[in-house]
């Protein structure tokens, strides 16, 4: 069932021009909300989203290591896990001078 209101017919928004529609329209439908807005969520601590650059050609070797671990069965294998699998195993005597 609609509800008619005489004060937004259509022949209002054209007797008023188009500044009167606007109005009319921003009255109607862009009314603030009543309900109270949520507080900010806490952010988690133990651990922080960060931005690295890869070679295009180190990605896709990335890429292909986690399709190979998922094929595997490593269903929640992912870039990021496998970066923290590799850092564990980092030996710092062998990384080479020049990086």
């Amino acid at each position: 069932m609609a509800i008619h209101d005489e004060s937004y017919t259509t022949s209002s928004f054209f007797e008023n021009g188009t500044a009167g529609a606007e109005v009319a329209i921003e009255e109607r439908f862009y009314v603030e909300s009543k309900r109270p807005s949520r507080p900010p969520a806490e952010k988690p601590a133990h651990y922080k989203v960060i931005c690295i650059s890869l070679y295009t050609q180190d990605l896709e070797r990335l890429d292909d290591m986690v399709e190979t671990l998922k094929g595997r069965g490593f269903t929640k294998a992912s870039r990021s896990a496998l970066i923290r699998a590799a850092l564990e195993q980092v030996d710092l005597a062998k990384v080479p001078r020049g990086i």
